[in-house]
This record gives C-alpha cells, structure tokens and sequence, in this order.
C-alpha cells in the first residue's frame, strides 16, 4: 500500500526512521529534486495511525515541490513527519537520532521549523547535520520564518481582494482568521493595521485570548467560521478544512490563508469556483516562510527574501488572470505554472557544461 500512494504522488524517496529508546518513529519524502535540493520542514503531532502519517508526509511534501518552484526558488519540495505528541515526547535523542537521519540522505533533504516544532528543536538537530535551516542566530541561523511568512499571506490576501472584490486595499473587510499560532497572530496584526474587522478562533482558546488582547477583534469557535458571513476566510492552522460539504456552507467570497493542504482534494477548488468564491492556493500563499529559510540555506540577506515575500501578490495575481482566461481552477493553473517551470529547467539536463 506504501509503494502505491509513493507511486500516486510521484516522490522521488521515502525513508522511515525509528530509535526504540527515544520513540522516534519519522517519515521523511523527497517528492521532487529536479530544481535542487528537497526543502521542507518536520512537523510532530500524534498521528492515529502510521498510514495517516505517510498520507500527509506525501501530500506535504507535493506542495512543497510547487511551492518552491512558483516562488522562482532552486530547491525542491520535501518533508518530514514525527508521529507523538510534541507536548510529552521531544528529547535530546530524539532530535539527535532524527538529525543523524537527516545527514545520512547526503543534502537531498534539508529540514526547517513546522506544526509542533520550534526553532530550539531545529537547534539540537543542527548538532547533528548541517541540513537544518531556520535555527537560532547563535547557530548561524536566519530564526523564526512565521512573521515573514505572514508579510506573504498579506500580500496574496491584498491581491485577491484587488481581483475579486475590485478593493485596492483591505480597509473595512471583514477578515475571519482560523488559527492563531506564530503565523495566524502575526497576520492579525498586520489586518489590524489595514484597519480590517477581524473574526479569530483557535482549538486553543488561550491563544485567542492573548491575540484578541493585542489586537481589536471577537472571538468564535475556530469550526463555526467556516459559515461566518465575511469577505474573507484565512484558514492558518491544520490542513484539510475544505472538503464539499464545507464549500456548500462556505460564506465568505475569498479564501486566502497560511495552512497547508487546505483543500480535502484539489478539485474542491472547481467547487469552490462555481461558487464564485476566489481560492488563492495556498502552496502560493504561504510561501514566505519556505523563502525565508531558503535564504538562509542560500547565503542571502532579509532584503533578498523580503523582495521575494513581496512578490507573492504578483504571483497569485498572475495565477488569477491564468484561471479566469482559461476557465479552470486557480488550484489548477497553479500546479500548470509550477510543472511547466520544473519541466523546463528538468530539461537542461541534457545540455552539458563544457569540461574546463
């Protein structure tokens, strides 16, 4: 069954790896090294079961691929899975075993912070391969990417508005932010000072509380948003939040945030069309944070990624203008731009440097 959910998803490399002692049970897919190196980052949280595990890690790991590749970046798409609860079970084993996987895939993989990871476990891993990004200043790192990643969802969320709602800018929109960790806060801020009506909730209620503590906004049931009447939706926590009945009860006219894997299937986005509801992808939306540490892997400076992140709001621009002049959906010409680019370089394989 492994073998044939690799095979559907096209990844190039799938390893597991285990440590008794610690209870590290990882996954780690390489979906695509045609641009460059797989960059992804490790996600920790208690899976029901091994098969859901793989399921993610591949799926995560695809859109990792095209993220790269719509960002204009030379790296590949890949990721890692931790099944546990990253609450009770991290060590200092732990992410040292992890970290010696790492080393032992030679750079084909790099690693970065995700769901249930902080920048101090991608320290320890750091003690064990080079092949970690997003570590501390004190380990020569670039830190945390969740505020950069946000400056991306802002400037996504200011284009889709521009394109769907004919609004040069978000003041006065009605904003519904589903999930306020390092990237859901940071977006809110950033709403605020646009001068949005903001609609935040969180499974951890506590969270919500600190946010709505910092910034003016009302509290809601993070489930109950899906059928809030609003301009737009930005789902910022787990994945897997639009599926058909959820399209059905939908009530905002844009859906434009920082979680991965939004969407239960991508054809939901042809649902999500016939709604007249502006899907802005979100392999596209989060980008900033994979530019950031990817600059950090590169040798670059704030500025580099930062121009970037600003770029975001073109590209997604561009992929709107492509969906509407070809009547398909933005999911869609999403995926097209980045395989035809991956395509493209894939090709100068064929044409060898001369020998010096």
């Amino acid at each position: 069954m492994y073998f044939e959910m690799i095979e559907d998803r096209g990844a190039e490399q799938v390893t597991f790896c285990s440590d008794p002692v610690s209870g590290l049970r990882a996954v780690v897919a390489v979906h695509s090294t045609a641009l460059g190196p797989a960059l992804g980052g490790c996600r920790f949280q208690p899976y029901e079961t091994e098969l859901d595990a793989v399921d993610d890690v591949l799926r995560l790991a695809e859109g990792m691929t095209y993220k790269a590749a719509l960002a204009g970046l030379d790296l590949g798409g890949g990721k890692a899975v931790i099944l546990g609860d990253p609450g009770t079970d991290k060590s200092e084993r732990l992410w040292r075993a992890f970290g010696r996987h790492i080393d032992s895939l030679g750079g084909r993989y790099v690693t970065a912070e995700d769901v249930g990871t902080d920048r101090a476990d991608m320290d320890m891993i750091r003690r064990e391969t080079r092949w970690v990004v997003g570590t501390s200043p004190a380990m020569g790192g670039a830190d945390d990417p969740s505020p950069i990643t946000a400056v991306g969802v802002h400037a996504a969320m200011k284009a889709a508005v521009a394109h769907h709602l004919d609004q040069p800018g978000l003041a006065g929109l009605h904003v519904a932010v589903q999930g306020v960790g390092k990237v859901g806060s940071a977006l809110c801020h950033l709403l605020a000072a646009d001068g949005c009506r903001l609609t935040i909730g969180d499974v951890n209620a506590a969270a919500a509380r600190r946010v709505a503590a910092t910034v003016p906004c009302e509290i809601a049931d993070p489930a109950d948003l899906l059928t809030l009447a609003c301009d737009v939706l930005a789902p910022c926590a787990l994945g897997g939040v639009l599926d058909d009945s959820g399209v059905d009860r939908l009530r905002a006219r844009v859906v434009c945030g920082s979680a991965n894997n939004q969407l239960v299937r991508e054809d939901v986005a042809d649902l999500l069309a016939k709604r007249e509801i502006l899907y802005a992808p979100d392999f596209v939306v989060n980008s900033g944070g994979l530019i950031h540490v990817a600059g950090e892997l590169l040798g670059r400076d704030r500025r580099w990624a930062m121009d970037r992140v600003e770029a975001i709001g073109a590209t997604a621009r561009h992929i709107f203008e492509i969906a509407e002049a070809e009547a398909v959906s933005t999911a869609l010409a999403a995926r097209e731009i980045a395989e035809a680019r991956i395509r493209e370089i894939s090709t100068l394989e064929s044409i060898r440097r001369p020998a010096r």
